[in-house]
């Protein structure tokens, strides 16, 4: 059988850290994204939006979208004077 990729791929002292390598700022940049994609859907009362953004997970490209176009303009706040 011939390898496509060299012998050290296959070796489990470099798949760990290579596998941490990229999940680590994978997982940071997703959770930023989700989290202020979810919390300004909740705020808004976007709840179509809310339960697509929990449920699919595409690396916080879905949630920039969201963030850039689709969500609500907040309201002016009221002077309480």
């Amino acid at each position: 059988m011939q390898y496509i990729l060299p012998s050290f791929f296959y070796s489990k002292a470099f798949a760990v850290p290579f596998f941490y390598f990229w999940a680590f700022p994978f997982l940071i940049w997703t959770t930023f994204w989700k989290g202020m994609a979810l919390w300004k859907s909740a705020r808004n009362r976007q709840n179509y939006w809310f339960i697509a953004l929990l449920l699919i997970n595409t690396v916080g490209i879905l949630e920039i979208i969201y963030l850039c176009c689709f969500q609500k303009n907040a309201a002016p706040a009221k002077d309480r004077h």
